[in-house]
């Protein structure tokens, strides 16, 4: 439990230092990382931070979405092959780490027009409104996309390491 701890609060801590960059930040990354070592289990540290974030930040109505926009991603990544080959693993985690950041005003929208009372051309301006930091969401999730694995190797040895 304590490592899950820590893990989720990594995720918070790395969100609160890169938040000068406009939606460009390491939790896709995190979450790929997590799912990929701990499947199931990547859900506590991923909630932890989603928690922290509501706690520190306000459980206002932009939190609301939080509680399901983030398992998107790790669920998206349960369904990736377990036991994909290196090669492959290192082009296809930065693919589906950008897409997600592409789609995640997108994603969002639902809340957003039940929340707000958007009918669906409301809906839709406001994610075209919002597609430039999709886009930088995309861009900062690719680059860190590209360190799923070698952070999944090196926290799978981690662990190994400490097993008697």
């Amino acid at each position: 439990m304590v490592i899950f701890a820590m893990l989720g609060a990594l995720m918070f801590c790395s969100k609160k230092v890169m938040e000068a960059l406009p939606n460009i930040h390491l939790l896709g990354m995190f979450i790929m990382t997590f799912t990929v070592v701990f499947r199931v289990k990547a859900l506590i540290p991923l909630y932890i931070y989603v928690f922290l974030d509501g706690l520190f930040g306000g459980f206002n109505v932009w939190w609301l979405p939080y509680l399901y926009i983030w398992a998107i991603l790790w669920g998206v990544t349960m369904l990736l092959p377990r036991n994909m080959p290196k090669k492959a693993a290192m082009i296809v985690y930065p693919i589906v780490c950008a897409l997600y950041g592409l789609s995640f005003g997108t994603i969002y929208a639902p809340a957003q027009a039940l929340i707000y009372g958007f009918d669906f051309p409301q809906t839709v301006a406001w994610v075209v409104n919002g597609l430039p930091f999709d886009a930088l969401h995309a861009a900062g999730n690719l680059m860190s996309g590209l360190l799923v694995v070698p952070r999944s190797e090196l926290l799978l040895r981690l662990l190994k390491k400490r097993e008697y």
